[in-house]
C-alpha cells in the first residue's frame, strides 16, 4: 500500500501502532485508552473462564457417559476416546478460540490491541460504514505485521446488518459509538452466542443523566432523574435496556462489570438464552421514586414471585412503595426508571479481573487508573443500588458536615451496612433505611446546632421530629475500607488537560473547540488549515494565469 509516511503521526497504544492522519478523517481519542484497557482485562478473564466452563462441561458429559445406560455389563469398562466424538455435526472436545466483533472499529486500534494483547483469541472482525475508515483500518492492520494480519479482518458495512445476518457468530461483541448505542442493540443481543459477552459503551450522558428526560425515554425507555446518582443510574438505564432487547429473543443478561469512567458508561454483560429465566426478569427492575425536598430516594420492584411446594408464580409488584408525600419532608416524588436493581457487577470477576491487571501491569497503559476503579468497585455493596450524598443531606439540614468516617461507623454501629461508589468519591451506599439516615443526621445537629430556618423548609420539617434511633458515632473498626486503609489511590485526577470527548471525524477543526482539544492543537490545526488554502489559491492562480496566456 502506498502512501508518505509524512503526511502520518504513529500512535503507539499498548503493543499496537497506528497511522493517523493530520486531518480529522477518522475518529481517534486518546483519552479511551482507559476503556480500552479494561476491555483488554475484562476479555482476557472472559477467555479464562470460558475454557474453565467448556472442560466443566466436558467433564460433567464424560461422567454422564461412563455412568452409562443401566443394561450395560459389569464388565464393560468405561475409557474416553482420544478421538473427540461428533455431535450434530459439530466435534465435541474441541474449544475454538473466541470470534470478537468490534462493530464500530474506526481506526481499528481497539481490534489490533485485542489481536496482538490477548492470548487465545481467535478471528477479529472490524466493522465500520465509513469507507475512509475502512481504509484506515486496513492500512493500520498491515503497519502492525503478520499478527495482525492473520486475525483481524476490516469490513465495510452496516453494524446493524451485519449482525442480524450474523445471529449466534461471535463469543464477543463490542459496541463503542459516538454517542447512544440504542441503534444497535437489537442486533448485538442476536449476534452474541449463548454464554458470549456483550462489550457496550454509552457516552450520551447528557441524556442518560436527565438533562432532556423523554429524548433518554425515547432511546432506552426508562425516564432519568437527575440526583447525585444520576451516573449510577445510567448504567442501570443501559443495563435495564439491553435486558428488555435480550427478553424480545428469549434470552437474558448477566452483568459481570459496569464501570462509569470519565465522560462516558461502559457495561460488560453476558448473554443467555432460556425461556424460563427469562420470566425472572421484572424482579430485576425497579421504578424509582426520589423526593424533591431531602435526598430520600425509594424502590418499587415490577414484579414478585409467590413460591407453593415447588411452584412458582410471578405476580405484579406491591405497590405504592411511598405515600403521595415524603414521611420525612412533606414534598412531593418524582418517578424515574424503570432502572436494573439487580447487581450490576459480580463481584468474583471483578477481583480475578483486579488480580490479573495487578500481574501484568506492565502491558496496561492506564494500569493506575484503571486498578482504582476495579479496586473501588471491588469494595462496593453489591446489592445496594444507587447511594447517598453526604454532602447533599448536610445541605438539606444546613449543618456542618460530619467526616466520612464518622458517618459510616454511625450506620455500621446501628447494625447496618455501608460502603463507598466508584462513581462518586463522596456517594455512600447503604442498606439502612431512610428513617435511620435521618435520625443519624438528627443526633448529629443536636452536638453540631444549626441556625433555626423557615418553619417549610424541608430540613425545618425533618430536624422538628425527635430521633428514635440515638446514634452512636465512636469510631467502628470497619469504618475504612481495606484500600482506605492501605492508603491506596482510588480516584485518580486526569492525567493531562483536556481530557475528554473529541470531536467527531471529518469535522472541521475551529476556535470555538479550543475547550475539548487545547489552545496549542487548536491553533497548529488552524495554521494547518490556513497554509492549505493558501497552497489551493496559488494554485488556482497558476491555472487561470496559466488559461489567460493561452
Amino acid at each position: 500500500m502506498s502512501m508518505d509516511l509524512n503526511d502520518y503521526t504513529i500512535i503507539k497504544e499498548g503493543e499496537a501502532e497506528i497511522l493517523m492522519h493530520a486531518k480529522n478523517e477518522v475518529f481517534y481519542n486518546k483519552t479511551q485508552v482507559n476503556n480500552r484497557d479494561m476491555s483488554i482485562a475484562v476479555l482476557r478473564t472472559f477467555i479464562s473462564r470460558w475454557k474453565l466452563e467448556h472442560e466443566a462441561l466436558l467433564s460433567k458429559r464424560n461422567k454422564s457417559e461412563c455412568e452409562g445406560p443401566a443394561e450395560k455389563s459389569q464388565d464393560d469398562t468405561c475409557t474416553t476416546s482420544e478421538e473427540p466424538v461428533k455431535t450434530e455435526g459439530k466435534v465435541r472436545g474441541e474449544l475454538k478460540p473466541p470470534r470478537v466483533l468490534e462493530a464500530l472499529s474506526a481506526s481499528g486500534l481497539r481490534a489490533l490491541r485485542y489481536a496482538r494483547e490477548v492470548e487465545g483469541i481467535g478471528q477479529v472482525v472490524a466493522l465500520d460504514n465509513d469507507k475512509g475508515a475502512v481504509e484506515a483500518c486496513q492500512r493500520n492492520i498491515m503497519f502492525n505485521g503478520s499478527v495482525a494480519c492473520s486475525k483481524v479482518e476490516s469490513h465495510l458495512a452496516d453494524a446493524r446488518v451485519y449482525m442480524l445476518t450474523n445471529p449466534k457468530e461471535f463469543d464477543v461483541v463490542d459496541l463503542d459509538p459516538y454517542g447512544s448505542p440504542s441503534v444497535f442493540l437489537d442486533s448485538a443481543v442476536q449476534s452474541v452466542v449463548d454464554g458470549g459477552m456483550l462489550m457496550c459503551t454509552a457516552t450520551d450522558m447528557a441524556v442518560l443523566c436527565g438533562g432532556n428526560g423523554e429524548v433518554c425515554y425515547s432511546k432506552y425507555g426508562s425516564y432519568p432523574l437527575r440526583g447525585k446518582y444520576c451516573h449510577e443510574m445510567a448504567l442501570r438505564i443501559l443495563l435495564a435496556c439491553i435486558e428488555s432487547h435480550a427478553n424480545r429473543y428469549k434470552r437474558y443478561i448477566v452483568p459481570v462489570l459496569s464501570v462509569q469512567m470519565d465522560f462516558y458508561v461502559r457495561v460488560f454483560v453476558r448473554i443467555y438464552t432460556s425461556a424460563s429465566a427469562m420470566k425472572n426478569t421484572p424482579l430485576k427492575l425497579s421504578y424509582v421514586y426520589q423526593c424533591t425536598g431531602c435526598d430520600a430516594f425509594h424502590l418499587q420492584p415490577i414484579g414478585r414471585t409467590v413460591s407453593k411446594n415447588t411452584s412458582v408464580r410471578f405476580l405484579p409488584g406491591f405497590a405504592p412503595v411511598v405515600p403521595q408525600e415524603c414521611s420525612h419532608c412533606q414534598k412531593k416524588f418524582n418517578m424515574g426508571g424503570p432502572i436494573w436493581s439487580a447487581p450490576i457487577h459480580d463481584q468474583e470477576w471483578v477481583m480475578n479481573i483486579l488480580s490479573d491487571v495487578k500481574s501484568m501491569k506492565d502491558r496496561y497503559p492506564a494500569y493506575d487508573r484503571i486498578s482504582a476503579v476495579l479496586t473501588t468497585i471491588s469494595e462496593e455493596l453489591p446489592d445496594v443500588p444507587l447511594f447517598l450524598s453526604l454532602h447533599n443531606l448536610c445541605a438539606t439540614l444546613k449543618c456542618t458536615s460530619p467526616s466520612a468516617v464518622i458517618f459510616r461507623s454511625a450506620v455500621i454501629n446501628a447494625g447496618y451496612r455501608i460502603s463507598g461508589t466508584h462513581v462518586n468519591p463522596l456517594g455512600l451506599k447503604s442498606d439502612a433505611p431512610m428513617d435511620v439516615i435521618w435520625d443519624i443526621m438528627r443526633c448529629w445537629v443536636k452536638n453540631h446546632p444549626v441556625k433555626a430556618q423557615p418553619a417549610d423548609q424541608p430540613g425545618s420539617v425533618i430536624l422538628a421530629k425527635e430521633p428514635v434511633l440515638q446514634a452512636n458515632f465512636a469510631r467502628a473498626v470497619a469504618s475504612l475500607s481495606k484500600a482506605q486503609a492501605k492508603k491506596v489511590a482510588r480516584f485518580l485526577p486526569n492525567p493531562e488537560r483536556h481530557w475528554g470527548p473529541k470531536l467527531r471525524a471529518g469535522r472541521q477543526i475551529t476556535s470555538k473547540h479550543i475547550s475539548l482539544l487545547g489552545e496549542e492543537k487548536v491553533n497548529g490545526c488552524l495554521s494547518h488549515q490556513d497554509s492549505e488554502l493558501d497552497a489551493k489559491r496559488q494554485k488556482i492562480e497558476k491555472l487561470e494565469d496559466a488559461s489567460a496566456e493561452s
